[in-house]
C-alpha cells in the first residue's frame, strides 16, 4: 500500500464546523490528528464514525467547501511554532501570523498541542508569593509563583481590566517570558492589548496567541493549547520562568460546548458537554511548574448569570490555587477592583507562607468585613444610629478599610484621569492594621477612596 493511499481521503459531508471524511482503503487518522483539507483548511478528528470514514471539526471557516475535496492526513496531531521566534509576534492557533509582519523563519520548531503533563514526581510546589502591586490581592488573596490563580467574575464587573493591570504591573517587573491567551476574545480587547505592550516595551519577551469571537469553535477550543504549548517549551526547553495570561477561560468550555453538539454528543448538565472535566483537565493539569521553571498563569473566567454554581465555573475553579471572586454589588458601589474579600480565597493565605503577622492581619480584616456583611441589613432597616457603640465603631473602620483597599489603575487613566498605584505589600499591611488600631477614626471615607497607600490618606485627610 503506497502512502497516498493512507494519507490521502476526500470530503463526504460539510455541517458547517463539522467535516465527515472518507479514507476508502487507507488506514484512518487518530483521534485529535490534524488533517490538511484543500489548499490551507485545517481540521481536526474527533470520531470514527465506521471503519472508512472520521467526523472532525475545521479550526477555520468552511464557507466554500465542497464535497470531494481531498483530505490528507497529517500524521500527527496539529503543531504550533515555539522558541524565540515567536516572541513579539500575534498568532493564530494554527501558528500563523497576524500582525501584518514577516512569516517566521523556515527553521522556526513547531511541537504538537497535545501533551501530557510533566509526571507528578517533577512537579514543584508553589510556595513564593507573587506580589501585585494590587491592595486586596495581595493582603487577602496572595498569587502564588509558579501557581495558578483566577478571576471570576459576571459581565461588567471589571474582570479584563483587572487582568490588564495585572498585566501591566506584572509583566513590566517580571524578567521571564509572557504568554497571553485570548481565547473568543473581542477584537477591540486583543487590538488594546497589542498596543498596551507595544507602548510599555514588553511586547519582546511575550508571545500573543488569539482564537477571536468571529472564529469558529474549533479554533477557540483549541487556541488555549496552542499558547500553553508555547509556553511549555521556554519552561522545559529554555529553563525560563513563563506568566500565562488567559482571557477567557469560559469560552474555552463554551467553544467545546458547541463542538460537541456539532458532533451529536448528548449534554450534560445545564446543556455542557458530558467531557467537560476531562477537557478542563487536560488544559490546567498542564500549568505546572518543574525543578528550575515555572509557570505561573492569571486567567479570566466569565460567571454565566453572576451564577457561582455552574458547572463550568465549579470545574475550573477545583484546580486553582487562588479563586478571586468579582462582587457585582461593590462594582455597583464603585468599589474598585469589585473583589468580595470574603468570598475569594487562596492556599497561601498561610502563615507558613505569609508569616504569622500578614495571616493575623488578613483575618482581623476579613473578620471586620463579615461583622460589617451581617449588619448591613439592620442598617438598611434601622439606619446606623441604632446600633451599639462597639458595632458603630467597627462599621465605620469596616467601611473605611472597604475604601483603603480600592485603588486607581494605571490602564484605566485615560477613563478616570487618575494615575494608577501600585503599592507594596508592607505599606498595604501597615495602612490596614493603622485602620483597624483606629488610627482613621476621626478621618472622612473619602480621605481613604481611591488611593495608594496610608500616607497618602492621611495627606488628604489633613486637606480635608
Amino acid at each position: 500500500m503506497t502512502l497516498a493511499a493512507v494519507t490521502c481521503g476526500y470530503v463526504r459531508a460539510v455541517r458547517g464546523a463539522v467535516l465527515d471524511v472518507a479514507f476508502d482503503n487507507a488506514i484512518l487518522p487518530v483521534i485529535d490528528e490534524a488533517l490538511h483539507v484543500g489548499d490551507g483548511l485545517i481540521a481536526e478528528v474527533q470520531s470514527h464514525l465506521d471503519a472508512t470514514t472520521v467526523r472532525a471539526i475545521a479550526l477555520q471557516g468552511t464557507s466554500g467547501l465542497s464535497r470531494g475535496t481531498p483530505v490528507h492526513a497529517t500524521g500527527g496531531p496539529l503543531t504550533a511554532p515555539v522558541g524565540d521566534a515567536v516572541l513579539g509576534r500575534l498568532l493564530d492557533v494554527s501558528g500563523k501570523v497576524h500582525d501584518h509582519g514577516p512569516a517566521l523563519p523556515a527553521g522556526t520548531p513547531r511541537l504538537p498541542i497535545h501533551r501530557a503533563p510533566p509526571p507528578l514526581a517533577t512537579q514543584t510546589a508553589a510556595t513564593t508569593v507573587f506580589e501585585t502591586g494590587v491592595k486586596v490581592i495581595d493582603l487577602l488573596v496572595p498569587l502564588a509563583f509558579g501557581g495558578k490563580a483566577a478571576m471570576f467574575g459576571g459581565a461588567g464587573v471589571g474582570k479584563t481590566v483587572l487582568l490588564m493591570e495585572l498585566i501591566h504591573a506584572m509583566v513590566a517587573r517580571y524578567q521571564g517570558i509572557s504568554v497571553f491567551a485570548g481565547i473568543g476574545e473581542r477584537s477591540r480587547e486583543g487590538h488594546e492589548l497589542w498596543s498596551d505592550m507595544q507602548g510599555s516595551g514588553v511586547l519582546g519577551r511575550t508571545a500573543l496567541v488569539f482564537g477571536q469571537m468571529n472564529e469558529p469553535p474549533g479554533a477557540r477550543w483549541r487556541v488555549g493549547l496552542t499558547a500553553l504549548t508555547i509556553a511549555e517549551h521556554f519552561r522545559d526547553a529554555k529553563h525560563q520562568n513563563v506568566l500565562l495570561l488567559m482571557d477567557n477561560v469560559f469560552r474555552f468550555v463554551q467553544a467545546g460546548a458547541e463542538v460537541s453538539g456539532l458532533l451529536g454528543r448528548l449534554p450534560s448538565r445545564v446543556g455542557y458537554q458530558p467531557t467537560l472535566a476531562t477537557e478542563v483537565a487536560g488544559l490546567q493539569e498542564r500549568i505546572a511548574s518543574v525543578a528550575g521553571a515555572a509557570i505561573t498563569a492569571i486567567e479570566a473566567v466569565y460567571v454565566p448569570a453572576d451564577d457561582f454554581t455552574d458547572p463550568a465555573v465549579t470545574a475550573i475553579s477545583s484546580h486553582l490555587d487562588s479563586n478571586i471572586v468579582l462582587s457585582r454589588s461593590m462594582a455597583a458601589e464603585g468599589m474598585y477592583p469589585a473583589i468580595d474579600p470574603l468570598a475569594s480565597n487562596s492556599i497561601l493565605l498561610d502563615p507558613l507562607v505569609v508569616g504569622t503577622e500578614h495571616f493575623i492581619l488578613a483575618g482581623r480584616v476579613r473578620q471586620a468585613m463579615a461583622h460589617y456583611r451581617e449588619l448591613a441589613d439592620v442598617i438598611a432597616l434601622l439606619g446606623v444610629e441604632e446600633l451599639g457603640a462597639a458595632d458603630r465603631l467597627m462599621v465605620a473602620r469596616s467601611r473605611k478599610l472597604q475604601r483603603f483597599l480600592t485603588q486607581p489603575f494605571t490602564v484605566t487613566e485615560a477613563f478616570t484621569g487618575m494615575a494608577g498605584r501600585s503599592v507594596m505589600l508592607a505599606d498595604t499591611l501597615a495602612g490596614c492594621r493603622a485602620i483597624l488600631d483606629g488610627d482613621a477614626d476621626d478621618w472622612p471615607e473619602s480621605a481613604l477612596y481611591m488611593l495608594g497607600d496610608f500616607d497618602e490618606a492621611r495627606q488628604r485627610a489633613k486637606a480635608a
